[in-house]
């Protein structure tokens, strides 16, 4: 179960390292600084399955240098990858939407507890939903 949500991380990052190549190729950034920050975007997507723990940092770094070195994609970094790199990428993210990461959070952990299956996505959208209910 833990390594679907490990799983899901690396194909958001892969999704987000297509994004920053498209706009290597569009030539929206200069092209020497922009590959070697590709060259540290691929070391962490080779340390991130065999190491998790020790690749937060990492991640963490890499992805608040994506918003601020290309704020033009900054609305196409997945939401998952913030609250999974946590740290100075949860600044990135307003109150309720840490909140409702939290309760998903918490919802997988029980499940985890449980041997119950867990769907992110599905569990992610319900309490989206329930969220905007109680709002209104």
């Amino acid at each position: 179960m833990a390594n679907s949500y490990l799983d899901h991380q690396i194909a958001l990052l892969q999704h987000l390292r297509g994004i920053l190549v498209a706009l290597g190729e569009a030539e929206q950034v200069p092209e020497e600084s922009h590959e070697l920050f590709l060259e540290r975007y691929d070391e962490l997507l080779a340390l991130l399955p065999t190491d998790p723990v020790e690749s937060q940092y990492l991640g963490q770094d890499i992805l608040t240098q994506v918003i601020q070195r290309y704020p033009q994609i900054a609305h196409l970094v997945p939401r998952d990858l913030l609250w999974f790199f946590a740290g100075d990428c949860l600044h990135f993210m307003p109150d309720d939407e840490i909140d409702l990461y939290q309760a998903l959070e918490e919802r997988r952990y029980e499940a985890e507890q449980n041997d119950e299956p867990f769907d992110w996505n599905q569990e992610k959208q319900l309490l989206a939903m329930s969220a905007g209910d109680s709002r209104h």
